[in-house]
């Protein structure tokens, strides 16, 4: 029987208040159309010979530590309002202590949560292992916030834990959001969008390891592309023809702008690749984006048409953070079934190998586990 007991609660505030000119901060464009979604990561902490006696010192330490972490990352710590901006008022971040009687893996906050306050959440097991759960609200975080935050957390756990090196923090990670720079018209003003859950969906874990990804790669493939054709097949086969499709991929854009700073830049875009180049490198204009958005919502609402939507977090550090007690043995990222279409790739362990989490219709979903071509390079889970 699984038994799970809360044995700590607390609101973590910034080690250090806000100062007055950041304590508002407006969302872009793009940040207000997100979907009403936390990005939960857990990450997984192998158990050692001490551990039983040191769970109530790294508690505290991961609590000191985040306490500094949300001086940086100070929107963590605040309050929507109104779907326009945040009130970085340095209310705090929600820290939840537990035990767990088997290795099971927790979040602080439901992925549909429309709670404001950041979620943190540390687990002890039976077995001494440790987990420690982040989730924060893509309205405010995207991969690369959330994998800086974590890095800079358990950075700063570290030197804190340090008896012989004293140095401060190295990290160098600055606030920079898009509402610098991109239009902050408000087009939503009380609430963002959200999607209904939609039943008959079903989710899977595939697995490609490092000998299959080599495979996919001398043929030229890539693993989002292998998955899109099974996907694409499996509906054509229901259906009993073919329909048009469109192909979604989540990327880092960040590298192509010409602000200064872009890779600390905190919010969302939403473009296409080669456009973004030609036409936005440098300025976003506000009429621009709404017309972009109005195009784009009249072609992914079309009802003839597959949406599928990949999201990928390879490469991305988050199971490199070391608090102080080595890096993760492993990280997951827990996955929303109430989406159908949707894909996530994630690192596996071996940093070599790709996670491919998948959510398609029950019926799609049957003929995906038995596509040979699918399954010569992944393995079901």
């Amino acid at each position: 029987m699984i038994k799970v007991e809360v044995n700590h609660k607390e609101i973590i505030k910034p080690s250090s208040p806000t100062p007055h000119h950041l304590r508002h901060l407006c969302l872009s464009l793009f940040d207000q159309i997100m979907l009403e979604l936390h990005m939960p990561q857990v990450l997984f902490y192998s158990s050692s010979s001490d551990e039983h006696s040191l769970v109530a010192e790294k508690s505290e330490l991961l609590k000191k530590s985040l306490s500094e972490a949300l001086t940086i990352f100070y929107p963590f710590a605040g309050e929507f309002k109104n779907n326009v901006s945040i009130n970085c008022d340095d209310r705090g971040a929600l820290f939840l202590e537990a035990q767990v009687n088997c290795p099971i893996q927790l979040i602080p906050t439901p992925i549909r949560s429309k709670q404001a306050q950041v979620g943190h959440l540390a687990n002890v097991f039976e077995c001494g292992g440790l987990a420690i759960g982040v989730s924060i609200s893509h309205k405010v975080a995207h991969a690369l916030a959330n994998s800086k935050f974590i890095e800079s957390w358990a950075e700063i756990a570290r030197c804190t834990a340090s008896t012989t090196d004293h140095h401060v923090v190295s990290t160098s990670y600055r606030i920079w959001c898009c509402s610098y720079f991109l239009p902050t018209i408000r087009i939503f003003k009380k609430t963002s969008l959200t999607l209904p859950f939609i039943d008959n969906v079903i989710g899977r874990r595939l697995v490609f390891d490092a000998s299959k990804i080599a495979a996919l790669k001398a043929k030229a493939a890539t693993v989002s592309a292998l998955i899109w054709k099974s996907a694409l097949e499996a509906s054509r086969s229901n259906l009993g023809f073919a329909r048009p499709s469109i192909w979604r991929s989540s990327v880092n854009l960040r590298k192509i702008l010409a602000q200064p700073f872009a890779e600390n830049l905190q919010g969302n875009f939403v473009k296409s690749v080669e456009e973004f180049k030609v036409k936005y490198a440098n300025e976003i204009r506000g009429e621009e984006v709404v017309q972009f958005l109005k195009e784009h919502s009249e072609l992914v609402q079309k009802d003839d048409m597959d949406n599928y939507i990949c999201t990928s977090l390879c490469r991305f550090p988050f199971g490199s953070a070391d608090f102080g007690w080595g890096k993760a043995s492993c990280i997951r990222i827990p996955w929303n079934e109430d989406f159908k279409n949707r894909m996530l790739l994630l690192d596996a362990s071996d940093g070599i190998g790709i996670d491919a989490y998948i959510t398609l219709k029950k019926e799609d979903m049957v003929m995906i586990e038995t596509n040979e071509d699918l399954l010569a390079y992944a393995s079901l889970h």
